[in-house]
C-alpha cells in the first residue's frame, strides 16, 4: 500500500509510520520537524526501514499539491496539528492556520490531484465543547455522567470550545463535506486520550505521558482542577488497529465519523491515574493542584458502538497494561526525553 502521513514524525504518526514499514508499504512521511521530540522520532524511524521524508508545512499549499501530483496514494492519514489547547488560546491565529487551513489546504490538493484513497483525519473530543447538556456527578475519586448516560456518541450536538476546539472542529467538518460534495474517500476519527511510546508529553499535551516523564524525571507535576476529571484512555496500538480498519473498508464507510476512545471499560480520572503510577514505580507521587483550564471537560467518555458494529473494533490494551508500556518506554529513553525537555 503506498500511504502519506501527515504529521509523520509525530506521536500517533510515527507509530504509524512504523506499523506500515513493518507490513512493506511505501511510506511517505510529511513533518514540518516544528514539535520538539520530532527529529528523534525520524531518526528512530529510519533504524526501521527505508521512507520518502517531506520536510513540509501543511500550510504550504503549492508545495503540498505539488506532492499530490506525483502519485496517487492508497491511502492518507492526515495527523499534523496544533495539538495543544492552552497553546490555540495565546495563538489563535496560527492554530488556525495549521488546524482549519492546512486541513483544507490537503482536502484541495487531493482534489484537484483526484486523488480516491482512503483520507483519514485525526479530529478531537473537543469538537464536543464542555458537554453542558450532560449533568455529572462527583465521586470519591472521579465525576461520572449522572442517570444512564454512559458516553458521547457521534450524535451528540457539536459545540466547539477554545479555539483550538473550533479550529479542529472547522477541519472536522470539512473533512465530512469533502465527502459529500467532492466525493473524496474521507473519514473523520474523534479521538480521545490516545497514550503510549515515542509520546514526547508536556504539561500542555499529552498528560499521561507526560505524568510519566515527570515522575521519572523529578519535574514539580500541577493538577489543572480537582483532579477527578475522567478520560477513557486509548492505547496507540488500539488506535492503529481502528486506523487500518477504516482504511480498508473506506468504501462501505467514507463520509463516516467515528468516535474512538477507550470507552467505559477503559476509563480513568487523573487521580486514578496516579495511583497506577504509584503501583508501578513503587512509590509515592507529589503534586500540586491550580485552577481547571479553560474548555476543560470534567468528564469524557466514547460511545464507541458505532466503531465497535461498522468495523468491528474495540480496544484491546487495558490501563494498566497500557500504563506499564508508556512506563517501560520513558524508562528506556530517558535521556532523549531530557534532551526535549530542554526545549520547553
Amino acid at each position: 500500500m503506498k500511504i502519506l502521513i501527515t504529521g509523520g514524525a509525530g506521536f500517533i504518526g510515527s507509530n504509524a509510520a512504523a506499523r506500515a514499514l513493518a507490513r512493506g508499504d511505501d511510506v511517505t512521511v510529511l513533518d514540518d520537524l516544528s514539535r520538539a521530540g520530532t527529529e528523534l522520532n525520524l531518526e528512530w524511524l529510519r533504524s526501521l526501514g527505508k521512507f520518502r521524508f517531506e520536510k513540509l508545512d501543511i500550510r504550504d499549499y503549492r508545495s503540498l499539491r505539488k506532492l499530490l501530483t506525483e502519485g496517487k496514494f492508497d491511502a492518507i492519514y492526515h495527523l499534523a496539528a496544533q495539538v495543544a489547547v492552552t497553546t490555540s488560546v495565546t495563538d489563535p491565529r496560527t492554530d488556525f492556520e495549521i488546524n482549519a487551513l492546512g486541513t483544507f489546504n490537503l482536502l484541495e490538493a487531493a482534489r484537484e490531484t483526484s486523488q480516491d484513497g482512503a483520507l483519514l483525519f485525526s479530529s478531537t473530543n473537543k469538537v464536543y465543547g464542555n458537554l453542558e447538556d450532560m449533568p455529572v456527578v462527583e465521586r470519591p475519586t472521579r465525576y461520572a455522567f449522572s442517570g444512564k448516560k454512559t458516553g458521547v456518541s457521534e450524535d451528540q450536538p457539536l459545540d466547539f470550545h477554545s479555539p483550538y476546539g473550533c479550529s479542529k472542529g472547522a477541519a472536522d467538518q470539512y473533512v465530512r463535506d469533502y465527502a459529500r460534495i467532492y466525493g473524496l474517500r474521507t473519514a473523520v476519527l474523534r479521538q480521545s486520550c490516545i497514550y503510549g511510546p515515542r509520546q514526547f508529553g508536556i504539561e500542555d499535551q499529552g498528560w499521561a505521558a507526560w505524568f510519566v516523564i515527570a515522575a521519572l524525571t523529578g519535574r514539580p507535576i500541577t493538577v489543572y482542577g480537582d483532579g477527578k476529571q475522567v478520560r477513557d484512555i486509548l492505547y496507540m496500538d488500539d488506535l492503529l488497529d481502528a486506523f487500518d480498519l477504516v482504511a480498508a473498508k473506506i468504501s462501505d464507510c467514507a463520509g463516516s465519523v467515528f468516535n474512538l476512545g477507550g470507552g467505559q471499560a477503559n476509563t480513568l480520572s487523573l487521580l486514578e491515574f496516579f495511583g497506577i503510577l504509584e503501583n508501578l514505580l513503587g512509590r509515592k507521587i507529589e503534586y500540586a493542584f491550580s485552577d481547571w483550564r479553560p474548555g476543560d471537560q470534567k468528564i469524557y467518555v466514547s460511545d464507541i458502538a458505532r466503531a465497535e458494529k461498522e468495523l468491528g473494533w474495540r480496544p484491546r490494551t487495558g490501563p494498566e497494561e497500557g500504563v506499564k508500556q508508556l512506563v517501560a518506554w520513558v524508562s528506556a529513553n530517558l535521556d532523549g526525553i531530557k534532551e526535549v525537555l530542554k526545549r520547553h
